[in-house]
């Protein structure tokens, strides 16, 4: 008896580190990129010099290009999620079995069947939010591609120029609340993966999901690529001006 429950404990301590991990992180990232230069940050800033540009060009079909091949990278994850869902559930349907594989293998701790179960079910869930960022990150982009459709164009005198900057601003956070929808997916994946060492060991399970922290800490603030494109180039747009007549 104390055997079941000192698993039980074992199982319940992982998976709330395992939330504690995922929910915090999110939470921390959030808060210390409103005053800390990160990804998210930066390209945002980029975004706004795509759309003060994008407003100063009679052409914009390479702009809804871009867009379209962000919307299609998305569509991807979207469309590998369902597969993997796929294979969870039907994993599912054959736990009996997926219990007795896992017994062959070394170094996995013994498990019954519901927690198998519990196990697989919590996988699907993870990769269920990550369909669902997925997805609405495609749509925000179709609202990004609608609103740059709507952009106005060069010879409209009627549009003031703060009418512009604020179409660039807003368009632009458009699209960034698009690209944190995909980066929330991304997370999904990472912590997922993590998840896969709970079949193995409770407590690497919860080694590995402070490892997936450490890696997405020091991509979206350490990273070379971060460092690039703060100190290279930092977004410093001024918008020529108009000649007058």
């Amino acid at each position: 008896m104390d055997a079941i429950d000192n698993y039980v404990w074992q199982q319940l301590v992982a998976i709330s580190w395992f939330l504690l991990c995922w929910g915090g992180y999110t939470r921390y990232a959030l808060f210390k990129g409103r005053t800390t230069p990160c990804l998210a940050s930066v390209l945002h800033l980029y975004r706004e010099d795509w759309m003060r540009r994008m407003l100063l060009r009679e052409n914009r079909i390479a702009d809804a290009s871009v867009i379209g091949n962000l919307e299609r990278n998305a569509s991807f994850f979207a469309s590998s999620t369902l597969l993997i869902l796929a294979g969870i559930l039907t994993v599912l349907g054959a736990s009996d079995r997926a219990v007795s594989l896992l017994a062959d293998l070394p170094f996995i701790q013994a498990a019954s069947r519901e927690w198998s179960e519990v196990k697989l079910l919590c996988l699907a869930v993870v990769f269920i939010y990550a369909f669902f960022t997925f997805s609405w990150c495609m749509r925000q982009y179709n609202f990004a591609a609608v609103l740059i459709g709507s952009a106005p164009m060069v010879g409209e005198r009627h549009v003031t120029a703060q009418e512009r900057k604020a179409f660039a601003e807003r368009t632009a956070r458009v699209i960034s609340m698009a690209a944190n929808q995909f980066n929330q997916g991304l997370r999904a994946y990472y912590f997922g993966m993590a998840i896969l060492a709970w079949f193995i060991n409770p407590w690497l399970f919860m080694l590995l999901s402070a490892g997936v922290v450490l890696v997405l800490y020091r991509r979206e603030f350490h990273s070379d690529v971060l460092e690039v494109m703060v100190y290279t180039q930092t977004p410093t747009f001024e918008p020529a001006k108009e000649k007058s007549e």
